[in-house]
């Protein structure tokens, strides 16, 4: 009971300190906003071409609304040294990193469905597979706030982690499938897509929209789950490495 209200009040404060600031209540909002009106308007193929983009524009509105707040947090702690502070308290890091880390997955997963909000006045989504769409939301949140957290962990500036993150965060845009199939991309081009979290979750998110699956479901399932354990375990070794050992 004990560790369960410390994980409480950690992630508690992380929310009241950092996600419920006006700024980034407004960010949350206006981002995803933004580029579903960005994606919907240049598609210019009428109301048919939504079911076609919504999928890239929540994958994209999870990526960069949970590896921007991360930036902020973590390095912002780092700098003020109470996430230091935090490590010495008589909790298991392994909760700790998750309670630092479920707020920005609980953000990102309301991040994504703003376009689907919107998308719901302009056509109708009763084909969506829910069950598949709201698991593909939840994974691709929380590998990208876990890639997002390990990222933060080697910097020391916001603006480090916020360019560092753009490093994978942009190629994944054009790479993963979202608005475009990784098919048609360079055959020498298409192992790197394969390397990137976002296309298995791009593909989940595909398939329960319109079926447009690339590789079998269950695939996607266990290599996201693999990809959320291994940068979870990377970055309770960077911890460990950097402050504890």
């Amino acid at each position: 009971m004990r560790l369960l209200i410390a994980f409480w009040n950690i992630m508690l404060k992380d929310v009241r300190s950092y996600y419920l600031k006006p700024p980034n209540i407004s960010w949350g909002l206006i981002f995803p906003l933004a580029w579903t009106t960005m994606f919907f308007i240049r598609s210019g193929s009428g109301m048919e071409s939504v079911s076609t983009v919504l999928p890239g524009v929540v994958a994209l509105s999870i990526l960069f609304g949970t590896t921007s707040l991360l930036a902020v947090t973590v390095t912002f702690e780092k700098k003020n040294r109470s996430f230091e502070r935090l490590l010495l308290a008589p909790i298991p890091l392994e909760l700790l990193m998750l309670a630092k880390t479920s707020g920005a997955i609980l953000f990102g997963m309301a991040n994504a469905f703003v376009p689907v909000v919107i998308a719901a006045f302009l056509i109708d989504l009763s084909q969506v597979e829910w069950i598949v769409f709201v698991l593909a939301v939840f994974l691709i949140s929380v590998v990208s706030t876990f890639l997002g957290f390990f990222v933060a962990i080697e910097v020391s500036e916001v603006f480090e982690a916020q360019t560092f993150s753009n490093f994978f965060r942009f190629p994944m845009i054009f790479l993963c499938g979202l608005f475009f199939p990784i098919a048609a991309l360079p055959t020498f081009i298409q192992p790197l897509s394969y390397a990137l979290p976002l296309t298995y979750g791009a593909d989940m998110l595909h398939g329960a929209v319109h079926g447009g699956y690339i590789m079998p479901f269950f695939v996607d399932l266990i290599i996201l789950i693999g990809l959320c354990v291994v940068l979870f375990v990377a970055s309770l070794r960077s911890i460990k490495r950097k402050w504890i050992l």
